[in-house]
């Protein structure tokens, strides 16, 4: 069974013969495009200072040489700009064959095209963050067609994907603080909601699954994210969730979800029995032998101030019990 069978049957809760993974030989491969924007790489402006421009021309910032930045200048004053805001052109097929020629070197791994987000990740860093989660009550008509021209060309991207025949999209959109989300549930239900339908079914009608990563406690949309047509959701933290409650979800819907131990909490405690045990946990009862969970790992240790060997632990405990052996073994020692 190859990565693109495991994780077709992890997807489909139909007993793939090992636990999918995103560490070691990763079941997952990643493919970009090639789309002409206004994007730089990271440049040293000072002693301890990088800087670059994202895909819209928005400025971001880091004071270390690893981390994400934020966005420190977004290319629009306020939102009554964005009419007159020029997108990159996404409708292209050509700036997809880098996608392509990714997928036809790698037959066997499961393919994800990376999306820049959905409406709210891009429209948030155009201006300021404050700003914006004003606009959305106070201007909600222009916010509203700003959200347009962005579902537009997110629709080029997953129509471009699908040609170069991948199996997925991802899309990275953080949704929460540590407490709650950053907006209402009722206004991301009224506004956000439909957009995420849209674009799922125009992914899922062109042949890919939808993969999506948000940050924060965001449990209070989680349910229609499920229900918009999301198949996988990606978190860090799974603990701020409750392990459990996510378990809870997969009794609704066949949700997947991909998770490392988690590095707030769990990974932070450098403790190899508390992070080995919440590996097992969450193949206990997201797992299960079915699928539907994805173990993972985050990339950057550096940036959480952790030495790599603690996420090696980790993968090691899901690679050991990550089995149907592995399962019954642990199931038997220490029961669901």
């Amino acid at each position: 069974m190859n990565s693109r069978e495991i994780l077709l049957r992890t997807l489909d809760y139909a007993y793939p013969e090992r636990v999918a993974r995103s560490f070691g030989d990763s079941d997952l491969v990643f493919c970009g495009h090639t789309v002409k924007t206004h994007q730089t790489d990271w440049l040293l402006v000072g002693p301890k200072r990088w800087e670059r421009l994202d895909e819209w021309g928005n400025r971001w910032a880091r004071i270390d040489p690893t981390s994400k930045g934020e966005v420190v200048a977004g290319v629009l004053r306020d939102v009554s700009d964005a009419e007159h805001y020029v997108f990159p052109d996404f409708s292209n097929p050509a700036d997809y064959a880098r996608a392509a020629a990714t997928r036809a070197a790698n037959p066997d791994k499961w393919t994800v095209g990376g999306l820049p987000g959905f409406a709210f990740n891009i429209a948030r860093k155009l201006f300021k963050l404050e700003h914006y989660l004003c606009d959305l009550m106070l201007e909600p008509e222009a916010v509203h067609r700003l959200h347009d021209r962005i579902d537009e060309l997110l629709g080029h991207m997953i129509r471009g994907y699908a040609a170069a025949g991948l199996d997925s999209v991802m899309l990275v959109e953080d949704w929460g603080t540590q407490t709650q989300t950053l907006i209402s549930p009722a206004i991301w239900r009224e506004e956000f909601f439909p957009r995420f339908v849209s674009l799922c079914r125009l992914a899922h009608e062109a042949g890919l699954k939808v993969f999506m990563h948000s940050c924060g406690a965001i449990g209070a949309i989680v349910p229609g994210l499920i229900e918009a047509g999301i198949d996988v959701l990606q978190f860090d933290q799974p603990a701020l969730h409750g392990i459990e409650n996510l378990a809870a979800h997969q009794e609704r819907a066949k949700i997947t979800f991909w998770c490392p131990v988690d590095i707030q909490q769990t990974l932070q405690t450098c403790d190899e029995r508390v992070i080995r045990a919440e590996a097992r946990q969450m193949l206990k009862h997201l797992w299960r032998g079915r699928g539907g969970f994805i173990a993972g790992y985050y990339s950057d240790n550096a940036s959480i101030g952790l030495d790599p060997i603690w996420q090696e632990m980790a993968s090691d405990e899901f690679e050991r019990c990550g089995t149907r052996q592995g399962l019954e073994n642990l199931v038997r020692e220490e029961g669901i």
